[in-house]
């Protein structure tokens, strides 16, 4: 199992986006990633509460839904300058323009650029596992977002995700230029139930 190591810090206050942004800007790389509290109603979607950002040793966790899209953050999604790696991020652009509106700038999705090693399987974790074979919790997926506290375990949750985001874009570089890799296509295993049916 593997988590974020780094220092993570919450913006709870719109005054806070301002410091928290023009740090990650002085930033090489950052990981980035949203959550959103789970609706299990049919047909009724929550707006995106938190938008994670992450160097490699540090972690903003901005909780829009009590700053809300302050220019501070409009201004750093807008950055063209660091390079921010995401995962399906055209997802994550969609939840963000239910909130404001901005012109996406140097975003770079990950998605786009496994597919040039032949890697098919594109969620967060299963891409880990096989670039790194480590395993990412998902036990605070389906967590409130809203909540008025976040736990230390949603914290970590958070973090991971936008950390994992760099560390997985530094190995797609490594491997694009060594080609050390090899490529293997595995078929998932069956179900228990699966194996039950056929007997």
């Amino acid at each position: 199992m593997v988590e974020f190591g780094g220092k993570i810090i919450v913006v709870s206050s719109p005054g806070e986006t301002k410091r928290a942004v023009d740090v990650l800007l002085e930033s090489p790389i950052l990981g980035i990633d949203t959550e959103t509290r789970p609706s299990f109603k049919r047909g009724h979607q929550n707006i995106v509460s938190l938008l994670q950002v992450a160097t490699e040793d540090l972690c903003f966790l901005f909780r829009l839904n009590f700053t809300g899209m302050t220019p501070d953050i409009i201004r750093f999604l807008e950055d063209t300058t660091v390079p921010k790696i995401g995962l399906s991020l055209h997802d994550d652009i969609l939840s963000l323009h239910k909130r404001a509106q901005f012109t996406p700038g140097n975003l770079i999705d990950l998605q786009h650029h496994m597919r040039e090693l032949g890697i098919e399987d594109m969620s967060l974790r299963k891409l880990y596992a096989n670039l790194f074979q480590q395993k990412i919790s998902k036990s605070q997926q389906l967590s409130n977002w809203e909540a008025d506290i976040l736990t230390d375990r949603q914290k970590s949750y958070a973090a991971t995700d936008a950390w994992a985001c760099i560390m997985l874009y530094n190995e797609y570089r490594r491997l694009l230029e060594t080609g050390d890799y090899q490529l293997q296509i595995v078929e998932e295993p069956l179900p228990d139930a699966a194996y039950d049916s056929k007997k």
